[in-house]
């Protein structure tokens, strides 16, 4: 059996995915070896190969690591679904190539009529956004979704009851809106929030802290509270926790 795994080399040449990368996903959980030689050496099966497959056909259509992590190791993943939706996205892609691709062959043929559809990307963005909730809704399948449900589900107005440290976050949030979520107040806040969910209600995960703000912006009962402490604010909190989670690298 063991002549038929590859060492993390040969997985490199035939993927392309550098050894060092590997390693990385390796480290974070995203795709682990199979096996492990007596030398401490990393050894992928058939398997495991698939799975690689998976996570580039996943990055192509962009999506980050995290996210990729949480779909391949989803119990109700299903491949063929996933990849009828990848196929999807990347026929798009490939037709808003073509196109650029005429109007450089007009532009070379002297062409002057000045064009900008070609570069319109909107159609691909909503689908990708499109599969995002897809992948909302599977995490709400999940036991750490429950958890939260349960610790969150004691009346109708659980968002309106946020308690008084809850508000204070949010309301700081919303007193920096006229700065890029990318602000260092602003990031320093999404981090008390993480940090304040984990010791009061569960563990939350970047990966966990970005499918939350998945829903601050889908679920309606979250986007009227936001919106109440400050005009836009859900997607504001969304934004800041997507570049916090990226700064992570996870």
């Amino acid at each position: 059996m063991r002549n038929q795994l590859k060492t993390v080399k040969e997985i490199a040449k035939l993927t392309g995915i550098t050894i060092r990368t590997l390693h990385y996903y390796d480290e974070i959980g995203l795709l682990k070896p199979s096996d492990v030689s007596e030398a401490g050496y990393r050894l992928y099966n058939k398997n495991d190969i698939t799975i690689i497959q998976e996570i580039l056909f996943l990055k192509e259509i962009g999506f980050e690591l995290k996210q990729i992590k949480e779909i391949v190791n989803n119990p109700s993943f299903d491949e063929k679904t996933e990849l009828k939706k990848q196929k999807e996205i990347l026929i798009l892609k490939k037709k808003r190539i073509e196109n650029l691709i005429k109007l450089v062959d007009d532009k070379l043929e002297c062409n002057c009529s000045l064009s900008f559809s070609e570069f319109d990307e909107s159609h691909i963005i909503a689908k990708q956004k499109e599969y995002h909730k897809e992948v909302l809704q599977r995490w709400k399948n999940t036991d750490s979704y429950r958890e939260f449900e349960s610790n969150h589900s004691k009346s109708n107005n659980q968002f309106t009851d946020l308690d008084k440290k809850s508000k204070e976050i949010f309301g700081k949030i919303a007193e920096y809106m006229n700065y890029p979520p990318s602000d260092k107040r602003v990031q320093g806040l999404i981090s008390l929030w993480q940090d304040y969910i984990t010791q009061n209600h569960y563990n939350c995960t970047n990966q966990m802290l970005e499918c939350l703000s998945l829903m601050y912006v889908e679920d309606k009962r979250f986007k009227a509270y936001f919106n109440n402490l400050g005009d836009n604010l859900a997607h504001y909190i969304g934004d800041a926790i997507k570049f916090y989670c990226q700064v992570q690298g996870i």
